[in-house]
C-alpha cells in the first residue's frame, strides 16, 4: 500500500511501514508540506492496526538538510521580518511553531515503534525527527547538525527536550551552542545512533531486518513496552513498577499470550495477531 502525499511517501507491506522523506526541496528539504503532511500521515499510521512498526528514512542520498528556508519564507517571512512585528504578529509565529511542532510530537506520540534510518546529512529538523525516534542507525558516512543556531534560530521543535535522554546534557548543549557537524562514528559514541553500517545499503537492509523482527513480535506488547517507557521518563522505578504492574493487570490476558505459550508447547513460530 502505498499514500500519496507532496513531502513524504509511505510504504506499507506485512507489519511495516517505511515514512520516506521527499522533499521536494533539495536534499528532502523540509517545507510547508511536510509541516502539514506529517502529522496527518502519523495520526494514520497510528489508526491503522495493521502497522505495527514505522521505519522513518530519507529519499535518495541524504536524510533531510532540515528546514526549506526559502519555501518557509512565504509563511515565516511576515512574521520576523514585517514591519508591525507586535502581539498579532507573535501570536501567529506561536501558533505556526506549535503546528511544526505537530510533526515530531506525532513521531513521540505514536504508539507504535519508530526506527530512524539515516544515510548521508541529518541537519536541523531531521535531528528534531529522529530524536522523536524509538531509536536510530546510520550508515557510515551519515553527518549529524544541529545547526539552527547558525541561522539565528533556537532549535523550538524537540531536539533541545529530547536530545539531553539520549546523548546527555553536555553532548546536547555542544550540539546546541556550536552549530557543529557530528559523523557516524562519534555519533555511535555518544549514543545518538545504536549502530552503524559501512553502507547506506547494508544500512536499509538491518533495519528492514530490525523492522521486520519488531513487527513479529505481538503488536499490543510491543505498544505496551513503549507506554510503559514514556511513562516511567522522569519517574521514580518505584512509580514505574507500580505502572507497569497495573499495566499487566489490565493486558496480560490476551489472544497473544495464548498463542505465545501453544507455540513453545507446538515447537512452532508463534502467529501473533494483536489481539
Amino acid at each position: 500500500m502505498t499514500a500519496a502525499y507532496q513531502s513524504l511517501r509511505i510504504e506499507q507491506a506485512d507489519g511495516i511501514a517505511e515514512l520516506v522523506l521527499t522533499g521536494p526541496g533539495k536534499g528532502n528539504a523540509l517545507g510547508p508540506d511536510f509541516w502539514r503532511e506529517m502529522p496527518e500521515a502519523l495520526r494514520a499510521l497510528d489508526a491503522d492496526d495493521s502497522v505495527r512498526v514505522i521505519l522513518l528514512r530519507g529519499d535518495g542520498a541524504n536524510f533531510t538538510y532540515g528546514l526549506d528556508l526559502m519555501a518557509m519564507t512565504e509563511s515565516l517571512g511576515p512574521l520576523i521580518l514585517g514591519e508591525g512585528n507586535l502581539a498579532l504578529e507573535r501570536t501567529k509565529l506561536l501558533q505556526l511553531i506549535e503546528k511544526m511542532q505537530a510533526a515530531t510530537e506525532g513521531l513521540a506520540r505514536c504508539r507504535k515503534p519508530v526506527l530512524a534510518a539515516v544515510y548521508g546529512w541529518c541537519i536541523g529538523g531531521g535531528m528534531d525527527l529522529i530524536a522523536a525516534c524509538d531509536f536510530r542507525y546510520c550508515s557510515r558516512e551519515a553527518k549529524f547538525s544541529l545547526r539552527e543556531v547558525r541561522v539565528g534560530i533556537t532549535a523550538d521543535l524537540g531536539a533541545l527536550q529530547r536530545l539531553p535522554r539520549i546523548i546527555g546534557e553536555g553532548h546536547t548543549r555542544e550540539l546546541a551552542y556550536t552549530g557543529g557537524d557530528v559523523d557516524a562514528e562519534r555519533a555511535l559514541r555518544m549514543g545518538l545512533v545504536n549502530q552503524v553500517f559501512a553502507t547506506p545499503e547494508e544500512l536499509l537492509a538491518e533495519a528492514r531486518a530490525t523492522a521486520r523482527k519488531i513487527a513479529d513480535n505481538p503488536p499490543l506488547v510491543v505498544q505496551g513496552a513503549k507506554q510503559v517507557m514514556e511513562y516511567c521518563a522522569g519517574k521514580s522505578v518505584a512509580d514505574g513498577l507500580r505502572y507497569v504492574a497495573v499495566w499487566n493487570s489490565a493486558f496480560l490476558q490476551s489472544h497473544d499470550f495464548a498463542e505465545a505459550f501453544a507455540a513453545f508447547a507446538e515447537r512452532r513460530p508463534p502467529r501473533f495477531q494483536g489481539r
